[in-house]
């Protein structure tokens, strides 16, 4: 688990380093939302469900990154995000169309963390 957090970083910083490539605050806290959702959802003891904790790992640590730089608190941010969760679950649940489609997007821009 420590080399997953270990690697997340250090891609989060080589992503958020390239020009064009780095989300906005509200994007990072929306995906972050959407895949701990999804990955709550999906149960972790599948494959589909280890990618979707990852992505969730991922967009977490993006969205509190973000939040530094811009000197948010981190409980702000950890308040944002557990908003976008709770919204999230009952969105994916009815298969609102637009959520999947934003889980799809938030997933293809994960990197692969193992």
């Amino acid at each position: 688990m420590l080399a997953v957090v270990v690697t997340a970083v250090l891609t989060l910083g080589a992503v958020q380093a390239a020009p064009g490539q780095s989300p906005s605050y509200d994007e990072a806290v929306r995906c972050a939302g959407l895949t701990q959702a999804a990955s709550e959802l999906e149960g972790g003891e599948s494959g589909e469900g280890r990618s979707l904790y990852d992505a969730a790992l991922y967009w977490s640590l993006t969205a509190i990154q973000m939040a530094q730089a811009a000197a948010r608190p981190v409980a702000t941010t950890e308040a944002d995000q557990t908003r976008a969760r709770i919204r999230a679950v009952p969105e994916l649940t009815a298969g609102d169309a637009d959520a999947r489609a934003r889980l799809q997007s938030c997933r293809a821009r994960t990197p692969r963390l193992g």
